[in-house]
């Protein structure tokens, strides 16, 4: 997301309109991810206004429509699925991955569904999948068949690290909550393309997920050292504080590869808000 109430004073200032968010989330983060389009497509105005919030390097990860995932289970999804990509068309060039998210029901089974599925997208199109059917992580064959049809379509592999918030009781309703609804997945930090997206959900206190962060400095440092361009997308149970989780983990990769650049201040702040 890039528009928080909470983050107020932390990427916006105080009094910032909610349209004016997306600009200033810009000025500090290189990329979000746009659950909004799995629920809705954008107004064509909605489109242009986003792509214009934000700079030239800046890149959006936009889900693709529940209709085509969920509903259809990629059956028969043409109509849709152009109607998708005329929403985007505004946004395209600043798009880094467009993201399916499958439905735990999705199983071995359908797998042809999603080649049939890969296959159809524009030639090019950059695609990244994330599975929670349980066959897909027990390192099987269908583990080995999903790997390679996405290395085959050049697709990568998102993969979703909730264990921190599954690592304590729920003692309250922000945790019971995250418990309730994230998936509950093994992790499985496979590259099948050259752009593994990571999507970590962390513990309320940023610094209470140190020994999840510490594996995925190594992993993500190693990605960059072959070449890689991972994608690292920082949640939180409640997500209050995400952006100071969101630094922290930057700021421990950075002092492994030292080449990457600091992150921004957000441009109202007087000294350090992080």
């Amino acid at each position: 997301m890039w528009s928080h109430p909470a983050w107020k004073g932390q990427l916006f200032p105080p009094g910032a309109s909610q349209r004016d968010h997306l600009s200033h989330y810009a000025q500090v983060f290189s990329a979000v991810e746009g659950n909004t389009s799995f629920y809705a497509l954008p107004s064509p105005d909605s489109a242009r206004r986003w792509a214009d919030s934000v700079p030239e390097h800046f890149r959006f990860t936009f889900k693709f429509p529940q209709a085509i995932s969920h509903h259809k289970g990629l059956h028969q999804v043409d109509e849709e699925l152009a109607e998708f990509l005329e929403a985007m068309a505004p946004l395209h060039a600043k798009t880094a991955r467009y993201l399916l998210q499958l439905p735990s029901r999705f199983g071995p089974e359908q797998l042809p569904a999603l080649a049939a599925f890969l296959d159809a997208l524009p030639p090019g199109l950059p695609v990244a999948v994330e599975v929670r059917h349980l066959a897909f992580f027990a390192k099987g064959e269908a583990e080995l068949a999903l790997n390679r049809l996405l290395a085959d379509c050049g697709a990568d592999r998102i993969i979703m690290d909730a264990r921190p918030v599954f690592s304590v009781p729920a003692s309250d309703a922000v945790l019971l909550d995250a418990q309730q609804k994230k998936p509950r997945v093994p992790v499985h930090a496979v590259a099948t393309a050259k752009q593994p997206v990571v999507r970590f959900v962390g513990l309320p206190d940023p610094k209470a997920n140190d020994a999840f962060m510490t594996p995925w400095i190594e992993k993500l440092s190693q990605w960059l050292e072959e070449g890689l361009s991972p994608m690292l997308f920082v949640h939180s149970a409640d997500n209050d504080r995400a952006p100071e989780l969101a630094r922290l983990f930057y700021d421990r990769i950075r002092a492994r590869q030292p080449g990457l650049e600091a992150l921004p201040e957000p441009q109202f702040a007087q000294g350090s808000l992080f």
